[in-house]
């Protein structure tokens, strides 16, 4: 087994790989790649049928990011990072 990526947890869970997938490719079009994309680094396999085979999540990630040239940066997920109105920061110090 591969070790994990830079800053990575162990586990990348099926509901994670999805959101992962649908966050960076789109809803629709994550699923299209998932079903028609045969990738080498999965066997020759595409995504759908190294899940069903039983390839860990993360390894799959991690596979079709390579592929897809998606940038280490990504590959966690969109920053979901709030906007905290200046209001709001205003008034903690007081």
């Amino acid at each position: 087994m591969t070790a994990p990526a830079r800053g990575y947890g162990a586990v990348v869970r099926m509901s994670q790989f999805w959101s992962l997938m649908e966050g960076e490719f789109g809803a629709g079009y994550a699923h299209t790649l998932a079903r028609h994309h045969v990738l080498e680094a999965l066997g020759g396999r595409t995504v759908n049928e190294a899940l069903d085979a039983g390839l860990p999540p993360r390894q799959v990630w991690h596979a079709i990011c390579d592929a897809m040239d998606v940038p280490e940066s990504r590959r966690l997920g969109e920053d979901t990072t709030m906007d905290v109105p200046r209001s709001v920061t205003d008034s903690i110090g007081e």
